[in-house]
């Protein structure tokens, strides 16, 4: 037996189920969200700026350091006028790496 409960793996292939779906989290981001990342935010050289001092600080040899490091500098993008994202762009990719990191890499 490997430890894994049953109640953690998908129906479908035998894979780990998503953590998201077992927690009865919908992954789609919800209207009202979706409408808040159309607006504009507002350019903030103060919060990027502390956002991006503490990716710096955080970002160490692990890998976890480093994601947080990079999802931080990514959320900094949103008070940067230079930058064209959203919301909902960064929390679609950092679902994304998210679920790669689950599965212990990229399948090929």
């Amino acid at each position: 037996m490997t430890g894994d409960n049953e109640a953690d793996r998908d129906d479908r292939n035998g894979e780990p189920a998503d953590p998201l779906d077992a927690a009865g989290v919908d992954p789609v981001v919800p209207d009202s969200a979706a409408n808040a990342a159309t607006d504009d935010v507002t350019d903030d050289a103060a919060v990027r700026a502390f956002l991006r001092d503490i990716a710096n600080d955080v970002r160490g040899d692990s890998s976890e350091s480093q994601q947080l490091s990079a999802i931080l500098y990514r959320v900094s993008d949103l008070y940067d006028p230079n930058e064209q994202t959203s919301p909902e762009e960064i929390y679609l990719n950092v679902r994304h790496i998210m679920q790669i990191k689950a599965q212990s890499g990229i399948e090929r």
